[in-house]
């Protein structure tokens, strides 16, 4: 909400081969020479050609066995890490008030005006002020305070979250953020925080205008609001009422909705 929308306020491993070793050639020998002669000279047998395959005698010394290696890397090789596991989807997270009922049950047009009746229902309650520039930071914390502390207590909300601008100038707002509860607790349970009080949420008839789309743009639909009011003659209290049907996230979500109550006098 922004200042100018009220009328009279603003809201692979590697793996290696092994080499064998090689088997080794055994060369010919001639016969020893009978004692009663004298040896002659045998004459140098020609070299036969090795099969295929088989080593020359400068490889007769055997090569070193190779170990293939272990699932480490080699001394040239990084390390290969190891694959991550496969992470989960998140979850999706459960805004706190899904679920949860407004004021008035039948959903509103955001191309119409509806005139309906606001109960009034006990309510958690917490006052606070903001700039301008900060409203949707400052009202969607003040909501998560009051959601926490209900919780810790063990308090059971029923509606969705309201603000209500009870003043606003050129610098700010003042607000009461509210969280319907299905009863005011008595007595009060210890460790809620001191400024957090219980009450009612506005009641009485009203006007229910609807806003689609980015908080950021929420001015134009006050502005609707402030031509509608002004060419109907109808005077208005003090204090709009904003319904956040869905959660406030930022101030460009385009999947915001918000009722907007304006109460005749």
């Amino acid at each position: 909400m922004m200042k100018t929308r009220l009328p009279t306020i603003a809201i692979g491993l590697a793996a290696s081969l092994a080499c064998g070793a090689s088997v080794l050639a055994q060369p010919a020998q001639a016969p020893a020479p009978a004692p009663s002669q004298a040896p002659a000279p045998a004459p140098a047998p020609s070299p036969a050609a090795p099969p295929a395959g088989t080593p020359s005698p400068a490889q007769s010394t055997p090569l070193p066995t190779t170990t293939a290696p272990g699932p480490g890397p080699g001394p040239n090789q990084a390390p290969t890490p190891p694959a991550p596991e496969k992470a989960l989807p998140p979850a999706t997270p459960v805004p706190p008030a899904a679920g949860r009922v407004p004021l008035v049950a039948n959903p509103g047009d955001p191309s119409d005006v509806d005139e309906v009746t606001l109960p009034a229902k006990p309510a958690a309650i917490l006052s606070g002020s903001a700039k301008w520039d900060q409203a949707v930071p400052s009202l969607k914390d003040a909501v998560a305070k009051v959601e926490a502390a209900l919780a810790q207590a063990g308090i059971k909300a029923t509606g969705k979250p309201l603000s209500v601008f009870t003043r606003t100038d050129d610098d700010g707002f003042q607000y009461e953020v509210m969280v319907p509860v299905e009863a005011a607790p008595n007595p009060r349970p210890a460790g809620l925080p001191d400024d957090l009080r219980f009450g009612a949420t506005p009641s009485g008839k009203a006007l229910r205008f609807t806003h689609k789309g980015p908080y950021e743009g929420i001015d134009q639909t006050y502005e609707t609001v402030t031509a509608y009011l002004d060419a109907k003659g109808i005077i208005v209290q003090d204090a709009f009422v904003e319904e956040y049907l869905t959660p406030l996230a930022s101030p460009s979500d385009e999947a915001l909705e918000v009722n907007i109550y304006a109460l005749p006098k």
